[in-house]
């Protein structure tokens, strides 16, 4: 089965795991800072806090921005769950903004339209979670300045887009938003095995998240309410939470870190000859924004189901069979039973609910052989054909 993505891990990464493990640290060292500092200077943010996932950092940056009961939390419908859940762990209620049929990712039109509508009823969002789709970034700039207008904190959840750009910066440099929110699971950009980072430009948010990910705990005398009563003094100040990230995942991302810009150049070779090998098929292929370099963590197909004489799910389910380990990135989460009992209906973002019956995610990794990707393209043609 050619997997729909897959991590390389190379000796150098071996070895790297390897010191630590022979070192004095284990779990909170030099690496962990080492790696928050070695993100924050490729991307240009001032601070970068490393956690165990991608959605702690979610949570935390929720936390951060004060998001609470009665907030609502705003998001996309065509996204991983955790993009909503961070707003429900946190006692906020969360609604959704339709998709870009072009980008797939929230559309600004239909953020503008809900962001009037909302205004006129006083119930604008707090915060307003923008998904970095595939890799692609968002259209920060429209998004940046509605935001300002109506008074609504910018999460970028970039999980799939580190490596990638936004008018030729990096992703993560938060010129757009408050906080950035990376992804290090094996089948994203760069990996840590499991592991998540937030990225600011803010003193005091990161103070915040720093408190979040580590049960609110403090040892800094200025942030205390008393004296200390000797050098082993600590204060919890914050309820928070255990999302810290070891130095075993730190190692292994800083070495990973290393190979980034390679690993996205692949990607876009890679992507560059599908479309070349996919051109005359009845699909649609990924489009990308001229402002945005992607990261090009999936390459997404859709198919054109009236020249198809199969069904989506057919076509699905025939690539699996014949080991092209396709997926579909992803369910609209208001369709989710947990989320239907909120009172959404399948309806309500009809762009979503396209894109969630044409789309599927074809294999694309950096170590994706020339004959493997042949393979995928010779089987769907059999099967679109």
């Amino acid at each position: 089965m050619i997997p729909y993505g897959k991590q390389d891990i190379q000796q150098k990464d071996i070895d790297a795991v390897i010191e630590v493990l022979t070192s004095d640290f284990l779990t909170q060292g030099p690496k962990v800072p080492a790696f928050e500092s070695a993100v924050a200077e490729k991307v240009g943010a001032k601070h970068a806090l490393a956690v165990n996932s991608a959605t702690s950092a979610l949570h935390i940056a929720c936390l951060a921005l004060g998001l609470g009961k009665g907030d609502w939390l705003w998001t996309t419908p065509v996204t991983f769950v955790a993009s909503a859940n961070c707003g429900l762990y946190c006692g906020a209620q969360v609604d959704f903004v339709d998709v870009d049929p072009k980008t797939y990712n929230i559309s600004v039109n239909a953020l503008k339209d809900k962001l009037e509508k909302a205004s006129s009823e006083k119930r604008l969002p707090k915060v307003l979670v923008v998904v970095h789709l595939c890799g692609q970034p968002c259209q920060m700039q429209e998004i940046k300045l509605l935001a300002d207008e109506y008074g609504v904190k910018v999460i970028e959840d970039a999980s799939h887009a580190i490596g990638g750009k936004y008018q030729h910066d990096y992703i993560g440099n938060c010129k757009y938003s408050d906080i950035t929110i990376f992804s290090f699971h094996p089948v994203k950009i760069i990996t840590t095995a499991e592991g998540g980072m937030a990225l600011t430009n803010s003193n005091e948010l990161a103070n915040k998240m720093n408190l979040f990910r580590s049960h609110g705990i403090t040892r800094d005398p200025d942030s205390m309410t008393q004296e200390p009563d000797g050098s082993w003094y600590y204060q919890q100040v914050e309820l928070g939470f255990n999302y810290r990230m070891t130095e075993l995942q730190a190692a292994l991302g800083l070495s990973q870190l290393d190979r980034l810009d390679e690993y996205v150049a692949r990607r876009h070779e890679l992507a560059k000859r599908y479309d070349s090998l996919l051109s005359t098929l009845p699909l649609t292929l990924p489009w990308q924004h001229p402002d945005s370099y992607s990261g090009l963590h999936l390459y997404v197909i859709r198919l054109n189901l009236s020249q198809v004489s199969a069904t989506h799910r057919e076509v699905f389910e025939s690539l699996r069979e014949q080991g092209i380990g396709v997926n579909l990135h992803y369910i609209p989460i208001h369709t989710q039973p947990y989320y239907q009992q909120f009172g959404f209906k399948a309806e309500d973002f009809p762009e979503a609910m396209s894109y969630y019956g044409e789309a599927i995610s074809l294999p694309l990794f950096p170590t994706m052989s020339e004959s493997e990707q042949d393979k995928v393209v010779k089987v769907l043609t059999k099967v679109v054909s």
